[in-house]
């Protein structure tokens, strides 16, 4: 199952603009869980290796979060983090350009209810916000098949 975007994106995409999106579904475990809020930017340049949202080539209404591996023509051959997941390239192929619509910056991990310890709430502090780091070993693992 893809993973997906919760809030629903416009249907044009403003330049630079910025949205919260919640993540649902496995596909971008270890990096994304289901639960984690997205700071997304709409027109921000996409490159190997960067989080991106992105409407499903097969079903349009269907926003999925994936990895942007490399570029491929006129689109991006886009994978999740969980390989055990699919739903991302390897089933539906290059995704065109115009279908990548926001780039992740950072992620928030909301507080879950078996973190109330202190030790649980330290932790937690220390990873809540963090920038959505770009992998480019993704795309090196790519062209290595």
């Amino acid at each position: 199952m893809p993973e997906r975007a919760q809030e629903p994106l416009s249907g044009r995409t403003v330049r630079k603009s910025f949205q919260v999106v919640e993540v649902t579904g496995p596909s971008m475990v270890p990096t994304l869980y289901h639960g984690d809020w997205l700071l997304v930017q709409h027109g921000a340049p996409v490159r190997p290796g960067d989080v991106v949202i992105l409407r499903h080539p097969f079903q349009q209404d269907l926003l999925v979060v994936k990895r942007a591996a490399e570029r491929r023509g006129a689109g991006w051959w886009v994978l999740g983090d969980n390989s055990f997941a699919g739903g991302d390239s390897t089933d539906y192929g290059t995704v065109p350009e115009e279908l990548v619509l926001a780039r992740a910056r950072a992620r928030y991990r909301p507080l879950r209810k078996d973190q109330r310890s202190v030790l649980g709430l330290l932790g937690w502090a220390v990873s809540a916000v963090r920038r959505v780091s770009s992998d480019r070993s993704v795309s090196r693992r790519l062209r290595a098949r």
